[in-house]
């Protein structure tokens, strides 16, 4: 199977590399669109800030190839973000395959971001075989996507939100899989399933 990690300007790439590997998955990182387009699966990672991942994306025309493959797709964390439409975070057009706006969290009696594990509730996709309501996974993040009926998992923190989300071939979660133990792992494994 030729699985390529999306390279762009944002961290996480090497663990999500590593969390493959455990699986034993050998991927990719590439920025290459032919690569890209040729893979038939694809992660597109991410922990930085939305405005300038959209750029490094729009630079090198990553935007376009993204919307258009047909091949599963699996965005985590900032990857989900960019897959929405807007971003209040560097108030920025996305990808715009979501058609969610990402928002602050907003609140004097939460730290922000949320890091750390939540649980995740109402799942609704083969993503989650076997995985039980109320698992718990690993959330970095200072920003959301609200509720809509493309969230195939909710999380709660100030309130409820989209833990995860997908779209025809396009998968995404809030949470990170590569750092949510055993979970995690039979998220990605369900992913790899995924034709």
């Amino acid at each position: 199977m030729n699985v390529v990690i999306i390279k762009y300007n944002a961290g996480n790439v090497y663990s999500a590399l590593y969390a493959l590997k455990r699986l034993g998955v050998q991927a990719m990182i590439s920025d290459s669109p032919e690569e890209i387009r040729n893979a038939d699966k694809i992660i597109f990672p991410g922990v930085g800030e939305a405005s300038s991942a959209m750029t490094y994306l729009k630079e090198r025309e990553l935007d376009k190839l993204i919307v258009s493959l047909k091949q599963p797709v699996l965005g985590i964390c900032l990857g989900q973000q960019l897959m929405c439409r807007f971003s209040e975070e560097g108030n920025v057009d996305c990808l715009g395959i979501f058609p969610q706006q990402v928002k602050k969290f907003n609140s004097q009696c939460h730290k922000i971001p949320q890091m750390g594990w939540n649980d995740i509730y109402n799942l609704k996709s083969p993503l989650f075989n076997g995985i039980s309501e109320n698992s718990y996974v690993y959330f970095v993040h200072g920003y959301y996507a609200e509720c809509c009926a493309h969230t195939i998992a909710t999380a709660n923190y100030i309130q409820p939100y989209s833990a995860a989300m997908q779209r025809d071939n396009f998968f995404a979660t809030q949470f990170h899989p590569e750092k949510s133990g055993d979970t995690g792992h039979k998220i990605l494994e369900n992913f790899m399933r995924i034709s």
